[in-house]
C-alpha cells in the first residue's frame, strides 16, 4: 500500500503540523547525502481503552541515545515529542497505527562533518498491518542466509538506530526477494548469526530459548526484550546473550523473528530447509500468544509499557 492510498494528511516537522505533501526537505540535506539521520519504529494499538503506544519511552531513550555518537542532539525535550505523537494520532483519528520518528542533520553544507547543519526533526504515523505478511504470523516466513554480513560495532555502532548503515539491510532484504525469500538473515564478521534486517532473531531447542546477545552486532530490539521478558514469565528458560552458528539454524526445533514491525513472526524454512515441523511451533505460538494478549491490552500486565493516547 502506498503513502498516497492512506487516510493520512499531516506530518509533525520541527515543532509544527505540515500537510503530509508540504513535508519537504533540501536536496542538499546533510542527511540525505551522509545517512547522517536516525530513527525509531513505533506502534500504537487499538485496546479497549483506545490506541496505545507500546514501550514509547523505551522507543525515545533509544532515539535520543542514538544520536549521541553523531553529536546530534535533538532539539526537542521528550515530553515535546509525546504530545506531537499524541495529537498526529488524534488528528489522523488513527486507532492504531505505525509512529516513525525520525532526526537528522538538514542543509548547510555538505563536508562530511554535519555540526554546522542545523537537527531537525520529523514524526509520521501511518496505519500498517502485518510487516511480513497477512499469514505470516500464523503461517511463518522462509528466510535465506544473506551474502551481506552484518557491519562490525567497530565500524560503525551497532546499538543506534542510525539511518546511513540500513543500506545493509536494504541489500539482504533486496537479495532475499531476488532469490524469492521472504526475509534474509545476516551473519556477522565472525560468522555467527547476527539478525535479520529488522528483526531479531530467536531460537527454540529442547524447550529452551536462545537469542543473540549485543556483543553479535545486534542491535538492542526493544520487541526482543519484551519476548525475553514474557518468555521467563510463562516459565522459559531463555539465553539471550549467547553466540548462534550457522548450521544451528539448520537443527532448531523452532526459529522465530522479533521486531516492532514483524512482532512475533515464525520461520519456517532457512535456504530451503525445513524448520523443526515447518509450522509455527509450540513455544512460538505460546508468546505469540502472549505478546498479542499483552499489546492489544486482553491482560492487565504491564501497564507501565503504554502511553494511552487518549481520543477527544
Amino acid at each position: 500500500m502506498g503513502f498516497d492510498e492512506m487516510d493520512v494528511d499531516t506530518i509533525w516537522m520541527d515543532g509544527e503540523f505540515v500537510d503530509w505533501d508540504d513535508a519537504q526537505i533540501h536536496v542538499l540535506t546533510h542527511g540525505l547525502h551522509y545517512g547522517t539521520g536516525i530513527f525509531e519504529g513505533v506502534r500504537c494499538y487499538d485496546t479497549e481503552e483506545g490506541p496505545a503506544i507500546f514501550r514509547w519511552d523505551e522507543h525515545l531513550d533509544r532515539f535520543y541515545n542514538s544520536g549521541k555518537p553523531y553529536n546530534l542532539d535533538i532539539p526537542f525535550e521528550k515530553e515535546e515529542l509525546t504530545a506531537a505523537t499524541k495529537e498526529l494520532i488524534r488528528r489522523q483519528d488513527l486507532p492504531s497505527c505505525y509512529i516513525r520518528p525520525v532526526a537528522y542533520y538538514g542543509y548547510d553544507m555538505l563536508g562530511l562533518n554535519p555540526e554546522s547543519c542545523p537537527e531537525q526533526v520529523a514524526i509520521a504515523v501511518w496505519p500498517w498491518g502485518a510487516y511480513l505478511g497477512e499469514d505470516a504470523l500464523e503461517k511463518g516466513v522462509e528466510v535465506t542466509v544473506s551474502s551481506w554480513r552484518k557491519y562490525s560495532s567497530s565500524q560503525i555502532p551497532t546499538n543506534a538506530k542510525t539511518a546511513g548503515p540500513y543500506v545493509n539491510s536494504v541489500l539482504a532484504s533486496l537479495e532475499a526477494e531476488r532469490e524469492g525469500y521472504v526475509e534474509a538473515l545476516l551473519l556477522n564478521e565472525q560468522g555467527n548469526v547476527a539478525e535479520g534486517p529488522g528483526e531479531n532473531l530467536f531460537l527454540v531447542r529442547d524447550g529452551e530459548i536462545y537469542t543473540p546477545g549485543l556483543a553479535e552486532g545486534i542491535l538492542g530490539g526493544i520487541t526482543r526484550d519484551t519476548v525475553i521478558t514474557l518468555a521467563r514469565e510463562l516459565g522459559y528458560t531463555v539465553h539471550d546473550d549467547v553466540s548462534i552458528s550457522r548450521g544451528e539454524l539448520n537443527t532448531a526445533d523452532e526459529l522465530f523473528f522479533s521486531g516492532t514491525a514483524a512482532e512475533v513472526t515464525p520461520i519456517r524454512k532457512v535456504d530451503n530447509v525445513v524448520v523443526g515441523e515447518g509450522t509455527r511451533g509450540p513455544v512460538t505460538t505460546e508468546i505469540q500468544q502472549a505478546f498479542f494478549d499483552l499489546v492489544e491490552r486482553r491482560t492487565d500486565d504491564h501497564p507501565e509499557w503504554f502511553e494511552f493516547v487518549g481520543m477527544e
